[in-house]
């Protein structure tokens, strides 16, 4: 029996063996084997090692310009005597058997982790602070959680007050609160019996006399610098030292486009009529929050507390009660504030608020 095949069929089967057909195959798996596919870690910008790495100095300046470290980790190793100066925000950045250093520490995103080193004086913005197996260190700290401390002696801490032209941006780049340091709430993980530690570094203590601007020498001669206390991007607070009077006063800034100038700008009010500025706190609330923390007053705020963060602070003096209700209606009679109605109210108020602060934080 003979085969019988249809035009259409002995047509496809012509066109498959033409001589284009094979030839575009070839070009096919030619061009395959030429470009093999590439992909998106083929292409990534290179990271040299040493760029993240202060090791080895000795009697030198060294550190870091703004934009060189971008977000990204540092390792500062065996340095000796150094002035060091970190103008940029990072991830996270351990200091190990580091002696008599001067450093200065733009925000860091996570965690600091000094250890094993000795005779330190630091200017840190961190998340997290730990310090292990250090021996004398003065920190001038702005720290979201609580220190930590471990193994050490000799620690001493006071608040963060430091200036430079990039800073703000860098705690904003870090996601850093200004209004969230916890510097005086050091907790120690080996404390001794019948011995301390740590302690806090005297109130006037001026930041420079411990960690100067850099030299006019120095690749950072051009970073203008200030330690001074009306120009530190963190607030000056007194944190856990004694008070110096049984009169406090709560005020709250709502979420809003001045929100840190609101504050920022009563700060100035009231420490110019001489009261001082005990804590502050930036965090979120719910609406079920606002019962417990302003009572009385929580249906005027539930609203405005769905809309971002409340900005916190907590002003102590004779009369500070007053004070700031007069502020209040002269400074920021257009903006929605919670002010403590009276002095019987108000170390009632300021508790409320701070130790759902501190629930809220973790701390």
């Amino acid at each position: 029996m003979g085969c019988c095949f249809s035009k259409k069929s002995k047509r496809k089967s012509e066109k498959e063996l033409t001589p284009t057909s094979v030839g575009t195959e070839n070009t096919t798996n030619n061009n395959a084997e030429a470009e093999p596919k590439k992909y998106s870690w083929d292409t990534r910008e290179k990271v040299d090692p040493n760029d993240y790495t202060l090791k080895g100095a000795k009697d030198a300046t060294i550190g870091r310009l703004p934009g060189k470290l971008n977000g990204q980790q540092l390792v500062i190793q065996d340095c000796e005597n150094c002035d060091i100066y970190v103008f940029d925000h990072s991830a996270t950045i351990s200091i190990d058997d580091c002696v008599n250093c001067r450093v200065v520490l733009g925000p860091i995103k996570g965690s600091v982790f000094i250890r094993n080193c000795t005779d330190m004086k630091c200017v840190v913005a961190c998340q997290q602070f730990r310090a292990r197996d250090c021996k004398k260190a003065e920190v001038f700290l702005c720290c979201s959680t609580q220190p930590i401390i471990e193994s050490s002696t000799g620690m001493k801490f006071g608040c963060y007050q430091y200036y430079y032209p990039e800073l703000a941006f860098h705690f904003k780049d870090a996601g850093l609160s200004i209004f969230n340091n916890n510097w005086s709430n050091v907790h120690d993980f080996t404390p001794v019996s019948g011995e301390t530690n740590w302690s806090l570094l005297p109130e006037d203590t001026a930041v420079l006399d411990y960690v100067p601007a850099p030299d006019q020498e120095s690749e950072f001669k051009g970073i203008r610098v200030s330690a001074d206390g009306s120009r530190s991007i963190v607030p000056l607070t007194r944190g856990g030292r004694r008070k110096d009077s049984d009169e406090s006063c709560l005020f709250v800034f709502f979420c809003g486009d001045y929100t840190t100038a609101n504050a920022r700008k009563l700060i100035d009010e009231a420490m110019g009529k001489g009261f001082v500025l005990i804590q502050t706190k930036e965090v979120s609330m719910r609406p079920e929050d606002a019962n417990r923390v302003f009572q009385g007053s929580a249906e005027d705020f539930t609203e405005l507390i769905t809309k971002g963060p409340v900005v916190a602070l907590e002003l102590n003096g004779d009369g500070v009660v007053e004070a700031c209700r007069n502020i209040a209606d002269e400074v920021f009679s257009g903006t929605k504030v919670f002010v403590s109605e009276s002095k019987n109210t108000s170390g009632r108020d300021v508790d409320n608020f701070f130790n759902f602060a501190d629930m809220q934080m973790g701390l």
